[in-house]
């Protein structure tokens, strides 16, 4: 008797484990900055910060202490991000975001960022002439 609840107690703590991690997901929106995405756009700090790109405002925001978020538009979601190192090389761009979801607080634990199909690269700006 003994070993048969000893064997149900696993089967139950195996059961429970298995529900207990997420499964990871794909997350399409845009890498933008915590203030910005609270306000829906980048507009208000590109008409009175004098920054040109979405790049440009999501990096100045970040500087003045803004976190890296995933910004989904159409939805309007907005997810924190736990990795604050990846999402930098992709500053205002368009992505997909690879991860796991913590639904209590809206935060993806980040595995991989990929700039989304048909997304604009921010380039760096050429001498004229060249």
């Amino acid at each position: 008797m003994k070993n048969i609840l000893v064997g149900l107690a696993t089967l139950l703590v195996f059961s429970l484990l298995g529900f207990a991690a997420p499964p990871e997901g794909t997350y399409s929106g845009e890498i933008m900055d915590s203030a910005c995405a609270k306000a829906g756009s980048h507009d208000m700090m590109m008409k009175n910060a004098g920054v040109k790109t979405t790049k440009e405002c999501t990096l100045a925001c970040i500087k003045m202490g803004s976190k890296y978020v995933l910004f989904d538009k159409a939805t309007k979601k907005v997810y924190q991000l736990d990795d604050q190192t990846k999402p930098e090389q992709f500053a205002g761009q368009k992505v997909t975001v690879k991860g796991t979801l913590d639904s209590a607080n809206d935060t993806i634990h980040v595995t991989g960022i990929e700039a989304a199909k048909g997304a604009r690269k921010h380039k760096a700006a050429s001498p004229s002439g060249l």
